[in-house]
């Protein structure tokens, strides 16, 4: 299996159109984790997914409160120097672990900027971060041009090798642009929240800014296992229990999405999940998708996404099927794939 690649916008990175999340190797104990996960497990599942030719892993210092790094940085420790993937991470939201289950603080300071970035390092055991992200907005009342500008050091002094934006808007890419190039956005895209399509991913398109998606399969929903049983089994401490696309009336509507997206999947002799993600691939002007995994037969279930290619008929198709559920919000399809008004059902 080759994984397709991709130039992440202008930053000289070729990346795989698929990359490992670690969200879930957080763990839980903290406002946005997944439950409990076994260490050991998730180191597997990022090597599997490096030996698969997976080349790059995204975290955050958020998740787990630190511990999803030191987890991915375990990891790395044991693959060889030669097949070491980028790592991607993001700072700028920062949890007291006295109250951890509490929401984090959005502080994008200088000086807080600085000291995640050092300690990222420390964690993941790397002397340059490929990929380091503005994780949220600010909410300090910090100038944004002062937080990028910091970015901007981080990156002359080759703790940084790259520069990019999560969760932020066109206005906030503006600003940031008119001081230094933003390398890369990650916006979150999936069928289900489609809103990125309409105004981000345009935009990075037309300023050479790569984007990698979070979400695509909408944090397990759109998985060929996923049932509302599933829901009921999740952990007390699980973040999904209080997202309201896990919930009535969306988890029924979200639900009958992914089913109907079955007979695309067998056609293809693929998972939902591949189909889920290849969608979010197919959008001009996205670099890559964020695709986790708590285990290596969950790797399995997506990685095929990085080779498939949905064809003009299978995104008509989606896009006649997004109608019909009333899942998501947010443009169908790809404008260069789009049927003729007249071929649509009312």
């Amino acid at each position: 299996m080759e994984l397709r690649k991709r130039q992440l916008g202008s930053s000289g990175m070729e990346i795989t159109t698929v990359g490992f999340g670690s969200w879930a190797a957080g763990g839980g104990g903290w406002a946005f984790g997944w439950g409990p996960q076994d260490d050991e497990v998730s180191i597997a599942a990022i090597r599997h997914a490096v030996d698969l030719g997976v080349n790059w892993i995204d975290t955050a210092a958020i998740y787990g409160l630190g511990h999803s790094e030191e987890v991915v940085g375990r990891a790395l420790a044991q693959i060889p120097p030669s097949r070491r993937p980028f790592v991607f991470t993001k700072c700028g939201s920062i949890s007291d672990r006295t109250r951890a289950y509490e929401t984090p603080v959005r502080d994008l300071r200088p000086e807080s900027i600085r000291r995640e970035a050092e300690a990222s390092l420390k964690r993941l055991g790397v002397e340059r971060i490929d990929l380091f992200q503005f994780h949220w907005p600010d909410a300090t009342g910090t100038a944004m041009e002062d937080s990028w500008g910091e970015m901007v050091r981080l990156i002359e002094e080759g703790k940084v090798r790259a520069g990019g934006l999560s969760n932020f808007d066109t206005a906030a890419l503006e600003r940031c642009e008119r001081v230094r190039h933003v390398d890369s956005l990650q916006p979150p895209f999936s069928l289900i929240r489609r809103q990125a399509a309409a105004d981000l991913i345009p935009w990075c398109a037309a300023h050479r800014t790569g984007v990698i998606v979070y979400s695509p399969m909408l944090s397990g929903l759109l998985t060929d296992s996923f049932s509302r049983e599933r829901v009921a089994r999740f952990a007390e401490d699980d973040w999904r229990r209080k997202n309201p696309n896990f919930s009535e009336p969306n988890l029924s509507r979200n639900i009958a999405l992914r089913d109907a997206l079955k007979p695309i999947a067998q056609r293809h002799n693929t998972t939902v999940s591949v189909i889920a993600v290849a969608w979010t691939l197919s959008w001009p002007g996205v670099t890559g998708a964020i695709v986790g995994a708590r285990s290596t037969a969950q790797v399995d279930g997506w990685i095929q996404a990085g080779t498939i290619q949905l064809t003009a008929g299978d995104l008509q198709e989606i896009a006649r099927i997004l109608r019909e559920s009333g899942a998501g919000s947010g443009p169908e399809m790809p404008a260069a794939s789009a049927e003729p008004a007249s071929a649509r059902r009312s």
